[in-house]
């Protein structure tokens, strides 16, 4: 007979176990045009361990802070959730519709009207036209974007894409939502219209994964916190726990 499961490892949406991920780094920038003219000459390369041995699990519902200095690796974390990059060791397991807001316009082609691209945009969710059509008037209105909507969206300044990739990604239905930053773009009008509706999405049992320096969106918005520091987790605690250490270190404390 198998072994039924605990309901704490049902509740686990978000499993990352022993992350490793390096990238390669050239010393010298020009050594992939001198490689393809003849590789005149060797490249001096090093590897750089941007995660090591890395490991946590997130439950449903939880609103999770990746915090850490530039550098520390959190939005490297993050891009392994969302399967943009890959670990050279260790496994990531996802239980749940994935939406992510990681780098802002991606998966926008820019010669598309706004219009166009929510259509595009969602496809990526895994969403056809019959799915976006109830939804699309939703998503026009809350990014306020207007009659620019039926512009291409090469013209739109960055809180422009910002609006129409937020509004995209809080209405494909997804239960799990990846957040980096794209917060600090745009006006404070509509930084805090964003803000309540995560909260909203929050109350609603969505999970959210959010990266970001904005100390006070951390503590409005997150229950817990995961410090790294240098590739490693430091701290993993309750948001006001890991503030503290952290501000602390910083010396903001």
């Amino acid at each position: 007979m198998a072994k039924k499961k605990s309901k704490d490892k049902d509740d686990v949406v978000i499993s990352v176990q022993n992350i490793t991920k390096e990238f390669t780094v050239y010393e010298d920038k020009s050594y992939f045009l001198k490689e393809k003219l003849g590789n005149l000459r060797r490249n001096k390369k090093r590897k750089h361990v941007v995660l090591q041995d890395v490991s946590c699990d997130i439950k449903r519902g939880e609103s999770v802070a990746l915090i850490g200095v530039n550098g520390s690796g959190k939005s490297t974390l993050l891009k392994l959730l969302n399967k943009i990059i890959y670990p050279e060791k260790g496994k990531i397991e996802i239980n749940g519709k994935v939406s992510s807001m990681i780098e802002l316009g991606a998966g926008f082609n820019t010669d598309f009207t706004g219009r166009e691209n929510i259509y595009f945009n969602a496809s990526m969710y895994g969403l056809g036209k019959k799915d976006v059509d109830p939804i699309i008037d939703k998503i026009i209105e809350f990014s306020e974007l207007g009659e620019f909507i039926e512009t291409p969206v090469r013209t739109y300044s960055s809180g422009m894409y910002m609006r129409l990739a937020f509004s995209i990604a809080v209405n494909v239905q997804a239960e799990i939502l990846l957040i980096d930053e794209i917060l600090a773009v745009g006006d404070a009008h509509f930084q805090a219209k964003c803000l309540n509706k995560m909260k909203e999405l929050k109350q609603e049992g969505k999970t959210m994964v959010f990266v970001s320096h904005s100390v006070a969106q951390v503590k409005s918005f997150c229950d817990r916190a995961i410090w790294i520091k240098e590739g490693q987790i430091e701290m993993d605690g309750t948001t006001e726990a890991v503030l503290e250490a952290y501000m602390k270190e910083q010396g903001l404390g």
